[in-house]
């Protein structure tokens, strides 16, 4: 997947021990105009990070809309909710009150670079 593929992409600074690497999942970080790793499904999950990666302080690129590759953090399979899971790889997720980032488009396994479809949302089981 090309840069040209993504959606809205926006610059912020990565934060955070060792930064953000490419393709994973990342939320606001403590300030305004800054990004962390999202690494649980109770995290506030805003998109993906793009192809480079971005050491502490750095500018991060993380795509908002569209559709973006992400590292897979297990076995995955095309439509399943993805969540953000440990060291910011994505997983899948049915969990009632998990934040997601949106839909896998490919099925994969851990340590694939799939793809997610961004809509981020919480899943919500009705009573």
């Amino acid at each position: 997947m090309s840069r040209r593929d993504y959606g809205h992409v926006i610059n912020y600074t990565a934060t955070g021990t060792g930064g953000v690497g490419k393709y994973l999942l990342v939320k606001f970080g403590a300030s305004d105009g800054t990004v962390t790793l999202a690494t649980a499904a109770t995290d506030a999950i805003i998109g993906a990070s793009t192809d480079i990666a971005s050491d502490e302080n750095a500018r991060c690129d993380v795509a908002r809309s569209g559709c973006a590759p992400v590292i897979y953090g297990g076995n995955v399979t095309r439509g399943d909710w993805l969540t953000a899971g440990t060291g910011g790889k994505a997983v899948a997720t049915t969990a009632d009150g998990a934040n997601v980032i949106g839909r896998a488009e490919v099925s994969g396994v851990a340590n694939d670079i799939g793809s997610v479809f961004i809509t981020p949302g919480k899943i919500s089981t009705p009573a």
